[in-house]
């Protein structure tokens, strides 16, 4: 098996709650509580859960975008946290980052040749008269045509700036691409161009992908193994085959069961959690999920599970399995 290009191990994420006229801290927000994962070069994982699950907040503070709070992160071996500022800036155009919207993303008054071409003058990876051809090339590379370069980003389709986000990520060569919902803003047959777009870009340039998505169906044809995420923490990781087959997490079953089929005489049995997700700033005691788990135990609600391996690539985190 071959090593991780992007290991994670034991991250945490705490923002601090502030309150009062001195804004003494009060509290924390536990946006990611002891998080490990693992992913291999080519490989595509994909990120899933609700909204406000830390999936983002894994994503960005995997890349060092956002400071961790305990944990280690190494990318090709290398300990991200352990580099200073001049260190760190040389290894940034190997991780790059899609976001959700291209177009907040975008300076509506820059033309997106310059907003490509940008940072490899600013890591000067190119000298100054060959950007407009490497910016050409990478365009093309995402569906773009030549005259796109002097456009600006009020000037193209919803579409058309996740292909620019993707090409200004593209640009750099990197080694892994982190793609924070990428897709959730689009219509579906635009969501279907640029998840095969991801899977071209991948054959072709060898590319390692962090998938961050809501969507599961999005996830089960783009990823291979796919890491389920609640209130902060992993619940479940799994091969894509093995997590919709046989979902061993009782949140992971009740995420798979929203999941439309597309055959109308085919019903699959619902499970409709109860309750509305807790606070990452007051979670609840024990198993985080068992104030909506509908096979909770008194165990649950007094002992945290283990995050624990269950057999080939499977992880999970109950005491019912």
């Amino acid at each position: 098996m071959p090593e991780a290009l992007l290991e994670i191990r034991h991250l945490k994420k705490y923002f601090p709650v502030k309150s009062g006229f001195l804004n003494r801290t009060v509290g924390q927000i536990k946006a990611v509580d002891d998080i490990s994962l693992s992913i291999r070069p080519g490989e595509t994982f994909g990120l899933v859960g609700e909204s406000g699950s830390g999936k983002s907040t894994v994503g960005r503070t995997a890349i060092r975008l956002t400071e961790k709070t305990d944990g280690e992160v190494r990318f090709k071996g290398i300990d991200l946290y352990g580099l200073n500022a001049e260190e760190l800036r040389r290894l940034r155009p190997k991780m790059q980052l899609i976001f959700q919207d291209p177009y907040s993303s975008l300076n509506p008054r820059v033309r997106i040749g310059d907003a490509i071409g940008e940072a490899l003058l600013d890591h000067g990876l190119a000298p100054k008269e060959e950007i407009r051809d490497r910016v050409l090339d990478v365009l093309a590379a995402c569906g773009l045509s030549a005259y796109h370069i002097d456009r600006f980003p009020h000037e193209f389709s919803g579409g058309q700036r996740q292909r620019i986000g993707i090409a200004r990520a593209l640009v750099l060569n990197p080694e892994l691409i982190i793609a924070d919902e990428p897709v959730s803003a689009l219509d579906v047959s635009i969501q279907a161009q640029i998840i095969n777009l991801f899977r071209k870009l991948q054959e072709s340039r060898g590319l390692t992908y962090l998938f961050i998505s809501h969507d599961l169906s999005v996830v089960e044809h783009l990823c291979s193994r796919i890491g389920v995420m609640y209130l902060g923490s992993m619940v479940e990781t799994a091969p894509r085959d093995d997590l919709f087959r046989n979902p061993l997490h009782p949140y992971t079953k009740a995420l798979l069961s929203a999941v439309p089929i597309p055959i109308p005489k085919l019903k699959r049995e619902r499970i409709v959690l109860s309750g509305d997700i807790p606070s990452p700033a007051n979670p609840p005691s024990g198993c985080k999920f068992h104030t909506r788990c509908p096979f909770a135990v008194e165990r649950c609600k007094e002992q945290a599970p283990e995050f624990r391996h269950v057999g080939g690539e499977r992880f999970v985190a109950c005491h019912l399995v």
